[in-house]
């Protein structure tokens, strides 16, 4: 699950990820927060639990009861669309992290890895280099585009456009401004041999319900990331009469919303099974005519692979066919305009205030655009994510954790493990099955046991947009060459540094970088408790995403294969359609409820997790844990899972969050304690109470 999460490509918006716990934490774009923000309401896993109306029950809303005092003090950054627990221990990470770069910068080592990580957040840095050399850096490229004469060098253009940062089963925010996506990985019945997958894209919207919904909001975005598109036409300078950027704008857009037409719905994209489509290249002219795939693939450095799994046949026809309708002017502008997008953090200043415009006003509701340096954070974090992560693990990360935390995962996974032997419904044969994935399972915890090389990369002081340029190839051609290797386990597709955690299906592996196993997720010096609550829920959530509708398709291998017998399947499915029918019963907004559906992966793994966590913590023998049950140690481990999901969100970016996101809202995520017996017991919640349900109505899988 590889993501951008800087605005030099294609984010301006924190993308959320689907397998992952919650949402990337790198310092770009809108990821980023001012200094000190209530800083102290989030160092610790059970504090600030007051609620705010002393008359608030845990069983009527636990969320609101267990961060009471957290949200009545706390108000949202101005340069952030939502602001919680991990938002604010990632500020905490990144302030180090930036003294560590400017530490790095002065290394007079002019070729050490440390050296380059410095010069290109500089080069970032320097505004006025930036503004100096204006349009310069990117004329080159537009220049290019300009010159494509016919359809054959549209396809070639197209093709040479295709980036790899797209995982399907990691993300279901398929936000790509380029035409198609690639993601390179194992394939889904080949453990041997790494494949290419290729997957919808070229919308510079989040989904394609934002260029179809006809409510009057989505409507108001399409009309403002219109003139968005006419406003970055104009200062580059497509512009020969006053209303000509806006007459090309308005084609851009159009051609935008014919290819959002072919795009696959959210829930049909979490779909593995309707991703399981194998291509030859002969197949893709059959099933998709209008453009040379040939061309095309060998314009992508692709031209030596026989076949491709197509995770999106829709819009890989809808594209094709447009490639062929559609005038070669309207595409030679789509294809500038989408240039200038992906740039426009290493462009002057009203590119970057343009972009954030739309991407952060406009879209998420983000008043106030993120410091130069947090964006330049973002961008070093993207370009070299694995050596800035060695230069953080080494001085903050203490080996006395790593063990502990890896103390913490086999108990949890012990636990998760006697909790599939004690099911009743379950077959022995498919028990079988699912205790091999439990044994066979990589967990990596703090950092990758290999570091990758970065001394292909050029970085160049003084030289943003170069840099940005080199390491998108560098990244790309680093993500071909997997096509000639064998697949790792153990590569890791988090950098130490992000505030998140992965599990990583085609793997059979979990990554928990060093960020996340630190206050208020995981404290040393916090009770046992509190602990196993906050990370040991995080811990089973992710081994539980092996088993769930999504994880539950792979075997200890990571081959797509059903190795479940059809009574337990049934059974699994019935269980989970109750989840389903628990979530989409709450309604954030009154024309706006959560999507069961949508967000049936990560409620399954936040239940699962969290009982498997319990049930960890009830066996490891700490402080305030015993067989018989202490309420005391019960309710600081319910605490602290509540205290884990405090966040606050800006109207707009819940509601992209609901409409996009594999994510339930973090409340809602919360309650799912109203499925555990053990939480009733320890809060007294009882009938008539909000979140009670009848023992017979709680939701039980694993």
């Amino acid at each position: 699950m590889k993501t951008s999460w800087t605005p030099i490509r294609h984010t301006a918006i924190v993308l959320a990820l689907c397998g992952a716990f919650a949402s990337a934490a790198f310092a770009g774009g809108q990821a980023a927060a001012p200094a000190k923000p209530n800083a102290s309401a989030d160092k610790g896993a059970a504090t600030d639990t007051a609620p705010a109306n002393a008359t608030l029950r845990p069983g009527d809303d636990f969320f609101t009861w267990a961060n009471g005092g957290w949200l009545s003090k706390t108000d949202i950054p101005a340069d952030r669309s939502s602001w919680g627990a991990m938002a604010s221990l990632a500020e905490e990470t990144n302030q180090r992290i930036v003294k560590l770069i400017e530490d790095a910068g002065k290394d007079k080592g002019a070729n050490s890895e440390a050296r380059k990580v410095g010069d290109y957040f500089a080069a970032y840095m320097n505004e006025g280099a930036i503004e100096a050399r204006g349009m310069a850096p990117l004329k080159p490229q537009l220049d290019r585009i300009a010159a494509i004469k016919d359809k054959p060098g549209l396809v070639r253009a197209l093709g040479d456009s295709l980036r790899a940062d797209v995982d399907p089963l990691n993300n279901t925010d398929f936000f790509t401004e380029n035409v198609f996506g690639l993601w390179v990985a194992q394939g889904l019945h080949d453990t041997a041999r790494n494949m290419p997958y290729l997957l919808q894209g070229g919308l510079g919207m989040p989904d394609r319900a934002y260029y179809l919904d006809s409510s009057e909001r989505m409507a108001g975005l399409r009309t403002q990331y219109q003139k968005h598109i006419a406003t970055m036409l104009k200062l580059a300078g497509y512009s020969k009469t006053e209303n000509d950027a806006d007459a090309r704008a308005a084609k851009v857009f159009a051609l935008e919303v014919d290819i959002a037409n072919g795009h696959a719905s959210r829930a049909d994209s979490a779909d593995v099974l309707k991703a399981d489509n194998t291509w030859t290249l002969k197949d893709f002219t059959a099933n998709a005519p209008g453009l040379d795939w040939n061309a095309f693939f060998k314009a992508a450095q692709l031209g030596d692979q026989d076949k491709f799994i197509v995770w999106h046949p829709s819009a890989m026809k809808g594209t094709a066919a447009l490639v062929e309708r559609i005038d070669l002017a309207t595409w030679k502008d789509y294809l500038a305009f989408h240039r200038i997008n992906q740039m426009a953090g290493v462009l002057p200043k009203a590119f970057v205030d343009a972009r954030f415009d739309f991407y952060g006003k406009a879209l998420t509701g983000t008043p106030q655009q993120s410091l130069r340096w947090k964006r330049a954070l973002g961008a070093t974090n993207e370009a070299m994510d694995e050596a800035v992560g060695k230069m953080y693990v080494a001085k903050y990360f203490p080996a006395e954790n790593k063990a502990r935390l890896q103390q913490m995962v086999a108990n949890i996974v012990d636990a998760f493990g006697k909790r599939v032997d004690k099911l009743d419904w379950m077959a022995p044969a498919t028990r079988a099955q699912a205790k091999e994935k439990l044994k066979t399972l990589y967990v990596g915890v703090g950092y990758p046991d290999k570091w990758k090389s970065y001394a292909a990369l050029k970085v160049v002081p003084n030289d943003a947009f170069g840099n940005a340029v080199r390491a998108e190839q560098f990244h790309y051609k680093e993500e071909i060459a997997k096509l000639h290797h064998k697949p790792e386990r153990t590569e890791w597709a988090m950098p130490p540094q992000l505030v998140n955690a992965v599990n990583l299906p085609l793997q059979n592996a979990l990554n928990f970088p060093a960020a996340i196993l630190q206050p208020p997720f995981f404290d040393p010096k916090a009770p046992d408790a509190a602990n196993y609550g906050s990370i040991g829920a995080i811990i089973g959530h992710e081994i539980s995403h092996s088993f769930d509708d999504q994880g539950s398709q792979f075997d200890a291998q990571g081959r797509l294969r059903d190795w479940w017998t059809k009574e337990d399947m049934e059974h699994f499915k019935a269980a989970s359609s109750k989840l389903v029918a628990q979530y989409n019963a709450y309604k954030p907004f009154p024309d706006l409820a959560v999507n069961g559906q949508l967000t049936l992966s990560e409620n399954l793994a936040d239940l699962a997790g969290l009982a498997a966590a319990y049930d960890a913590y009830r066996a490891s023998g700490g402080k305030n844990a015993n067989a018989q049950g202490d309420q005391a140690g019960d309710r600081a481990f319910f605490i602290g899972y509540a205290s884990s999901w405090r966040n606050k969100a800006r109207e707009a970016a819940e509601r992209r969050g609901i409409l996009t996101d594999g994510h339930a809202p973090p409340q809602y995520r919360t309650a799912t304690v109203r499925n555990l017996d053990a939480w009733y017991k320890a809060f007294d919640v009882q009938p008539g109470q909000a979140l009670y349900l009848p023992p017979d109505q709680r939701v039980r899988v694993w």
